[in-house]
């Protein structure tokens, strides 16, 4: 068989899928469960990459992307195609080149310290001149375009598969993810912004979360005063779980699977349901405990809830920016597409509920994983590489900077105070008109949903799907004269550092919380412990 890969590469985890040159069949697929770079969003990862070396991210991501490559059965010497996809950090860490030109918002910093803005257009160049790929002598990468270079080919799929180029009517699109990707159409031009919702959404930093993958708990629903839990099994399908009680967490009625987690996805459906039935009363859960009670263990608390409401928060300050920027109400935008495995698994009713759509939304669309579709079909068709490469130089868009945008300072503020302190939303409406910003009105109570495809990855062919829990990537180190306290080990949240006898330290960088965090770093006493002097390792 003649085979290619096709790779989304995205800020949670790595999507990828084995296929048929010849017929384009898919023959498997493979995922992780995290990125492979230290920290939780695209932010953390730009920051890792800026102030400890290019070399060291793209090491990372070059050996996850191998170990994928060895679940997927494939021989780098005989690959023939290696087709990419996702936002321009992870596009550019990828390739090796410099992302200097992405952390700053204005051209005058960038003229200021002397930043070269890298060429992102399309480009099809030998795999094996990317380091780490030597042996792939015979294969060729084939990478698309970004709009502009701080939006990326991951948006222009987005777009793409929305139709929103085709389109004249006004319309909002938003890949639901750590890195939430959004594109709005008005008046003929398209607006896009990134907000870093954060982890939540992917099921991460919540205390039991998980990004969408088998026997995780993808959506709850009431049934009288208890709960029922729908997993995803094997296949990603949803499957129906326990009834519980999610006061105590008592079983009423044993489901078909047990579940190891829950994802974004179940969050919003859990803070819905929890909303409509009073459980939650923001800011708190009304609990005895403070606790919701899952099956199998499965807790969601307050400290949830919190993580939860930023991300939520951030979508929507998102989509207030966007219609600010375009001059429009929030009122007007009667038709929403979600994308991305959240989008896909979300019950889009909920999601409404809660502001992550619009609320006036006439017309959902779910679309699924545009970002792995669009990095296969340009893994099939070169013409289909260059159709996109015209398409990213027509688009008249606009780029808002929400890191910068007063708007989205306003209007998250507003989301943090309603979310994590409990504000009346009439009181929100209130202040958004003080501070004219685009209004929000009431939930729809009548929208039409089309759900387009079942699973974020619709077809996993016939070989099936592989998860890696564990990338397999680490950060390793010797440090000299260690006295073996081993308190940066012990200061580590997530169990990601290890120490041997000899004073090696090896940080499982899917693990680790990076920027965030570093308390290994501030834990040793003789301040040995250095992350500039930390290499790549695989297994």
């Amino acid at each position: 068989m003649r085979a290619g890969i096709a790779i989304d590469l995205g800020t949670s985890g790595f999507r990828a899928q084995k296929i048929d040159l010849e017929s384009g069949e898919i023959k498997k697929t493979v995922i992780t469960l995290r990125n492979p770079l230290p920290g939780a969003n695209v932010m953390d990862h730009l920051d890792f990459t800026i102030h400890y070396g290019l070399d060291k991210a793209h090491g990372l991501s070059v050996t996850a992307v191998k170990n994928i490559l060895t679940k997927l059965g494939v021989d780098l010497a005989e690959l023939e195609k290696f087709s990419i996809c996702g936002n321009p950090i992870q596009l550019s860490i990828f390739q090796g080149i410099p992302i200097e030109d992405l952390a700053y918002a204005g051209e005058r910093k960038k003229q200021k310290y002397h930043i070269k803005e890298q060429n992102r257009d399309a480009r099809i160049v030998p795999l094996a001149e990317i380091e780490g790929f030597e042996e792939a002598v015979n294969c060729k990468l084939l990478v698309p375009p970004a709009i502009k270079h701080e939006v990326g080919a991951d948006a222009l799929a987005l777009i793409v598969k929305a139709g929103m180029i085709e389109s004249n009517e006004i319309a909002i699109a938003t890949d639901y993810g750590t890195n939430a990707e959004m594109a709005l159409k008005a008046n003929g031009i398209i607006y896009t912004g990134s907000a870093a919702a954060g982890p939540a959404l992917e099921g991460q930093e919540i205390e039991f979360g998980s990004i969408a993958s088998p026997y995780t708990i993808s959506d709850v629903e009431f049934e009288g005063e208890n709960l029922r839990c729908y997993i995803l099994d094997r296949d990603m399908k949803v499957t129906v779980g326990d009834l519980v009680n999610p006061k105590t967490g008592e079983v009423v009625e044993k489901g078909e699977l047990t579940a190891k987690g829950i994802t974004g996805t179940g969050v919003i459906a859990l803070i819905e349901a929890g909303l409509r039935n009073k459980l939650i009363v923001l800011p708190r859960i009304q609990t005895p405990d403070g606790v919701i009670h899952l099956q199998d263990g499965i807790k969601f608390t307050n400290k949830d809830l919190i993580e939860a409401g930023r991300a939520i928060g951030a979508i929507r300050a998102g989509h207030i920016t966007l219609c600010a920027a375009a001059g429009i109400e929030m009122e007007e935008l009667q038709t929403a597409y979600m994308s991305g495995a959240a989008g896909t698994y979300m019950d889009a009713a909920k999601a409404n509920k809660v502001g992550m759509i619009p609320y006036n939304s006439s017309y959902v669309s779910q679309i699924g994983n545009t970002s792995l579709t669009v990095a296969r079909e340009i893994l099939l068709s070169e013409d289909r590489l260059w159709e996109l490469q015209a398409v990213a130089k027509e688009i008249m868009s606009t780029h808002v900077m929400f890191a910068t945008a007063e708007a989205f300072k306003e209007a998250y503020l507003l989301e943090l105070a309603y979310w994590n302190e409990g504000m009346a939303f009439k009181m929100f409406q209130k202040f958004l008109k003080k501070k004219k910003l685009p209004m929000i009105g009431e939930p729809s109570a009548i929208f039409k949903i089309d759900r387009r495809v079942e699973r974020d990855i619709p077809e996993h062919g016939e070989e099936g799907l592989e998860v890696i829990e564990k990338v397999g990537t680490y950060l390793t180190m010797v440090i000299e004269e260690c006295e073996g306290c081993h308190k940066c080990v012990k200061v580590c949240p997530n169990g990601a550092l290890s120490m041997a006898q000899n004073g090696a330290v090896k940080i499982r960088t899917d693990l680790c919380d990076g920027a965030n965090c570093q308390r290994c770093l501030h834990a040793c006493p003789d301040d040995r412990f250095k992350w500039e002097k930390l290499t790549v390792a695989g297994e």
